[in-house]
């Protein structure tokens, strides 16, 4: 594990490189994966995304603050969106890389659409999954259960997870309570709570999208399937696709999702694409 320093406020942000196989075209562009709210960079590997992706190209996964082996602030300032933007470009920076096919998912897909406004040319392409634009208030009562961030606050991760399980009528699965367990709890409420307090992502900023997007959501996430045709509606030229069954947990695990990426990231790399300027 190796660290990246924000310097805006010197928050350490915890990333890790998997170098490519072999058999990877040495112009391959690499690919950087970004977590959702409470996770953290662990989940590509128990998903399957290191396995799918490594042997084609470089693969970077990063702990957001507040999330993973980052740095966690206790206090709400520290998650402002041009933190986390700036926490990426940090990593980039570190490594050396001017573009990367960038995959996020949930807040992860959050902070993607906000760094492809501020940063458009460090990203050869943009996947969504399971995310959207912006957020707001009561996010997190919507996307886990009613009263969702006073229960963190109150009952600490362990009441969130029994919260969650009671809603939803059935148990969190193993590596996402085991991921959810290993956050500070302080820091991610603190973070939930500046969160919703972010503007979004304008649609005069998303039809000035010039990278490749691919749009990716479940029928059982309805918020962020709304968002997904919304930002298609607003962007035509986007990829959209709807995973049958999926809810927003499921959505990155479905057997559908590695291979349709996998066929997006190869059609992008055929494509000459002119750098966009900052």
């Amino acid at each position: 594990m190796e660290h990246a320093i924000n310097p805006t406020d010197g928050a350490r942000i915890a990333y890790r490189v998997t170098p490519p196989g072999p058999e990877a075209a040495p112009d391959a562009t690499p690919i950087l994966l970004v977590h959702g709210t409470a996770l953290s960079q662990a989940i590509w590997r128990g998903f399957g995304y290191l396995r799918a992706l490594s042997p084609e190209r470089t693969v970077i996964t990063l702990d957001l603050r507040g999330h993973g082996r980052s740095d966690t602030p206790h206090h709400q300032p520290a998650y402002g969106m041009e933190l986390f933007t700036g926490d990426v470009v940090a990593v980039l920076d570190t490594l050396g890389l001017d573009r990367v096919h960038y995959l996020g998912y949930s807040l992860g897909a959050r902070v993607g659409f906000s760094l492809a406004v501020s940063h458009p040319h460090r990203l050869r392409s943009l996947i969504s999954i399971a995310g959207a634009p912006g957020t707001g208030q009561g996010a997190f009562d919507r996307v886990f259960f009613p009263g969702a961030l006073d229960e963190l606050e109150r009952g600490g991760m362990a009441g969130f997870l029994t919260g969650w399980e009671e809603a939803s009528g059935q148990p969190v699965d193993a590596v996402t309570r085991a991921a959810f367990s290993a956050n500070d709890e302080v820091a991610l409420a603190a973070y939930m709570r500046e969160t919703q307090r972010e503007g979004r992502v304008t649609d005069a900023q998303l039809a000035a999208f010039a990278m490749p997007l691919l749009l990716v959501a479940g029928t059982r996430d309805p918020e962020r399937l709304r968002a997904a045709e919304h930002v298609k509606s607003v962007l035509p030229a986007a990829e959209i696709l709807v995973v049958d069954g999926a809810t927003h947990g499921a959505t990155p695990r479905h057997p559908e999702v590695l291979p349709a990426l996998r066929d997006f990231l190869a059609r992008t790399e055929r494509r000459t694409i002119a750098p966009v300027a900052d």
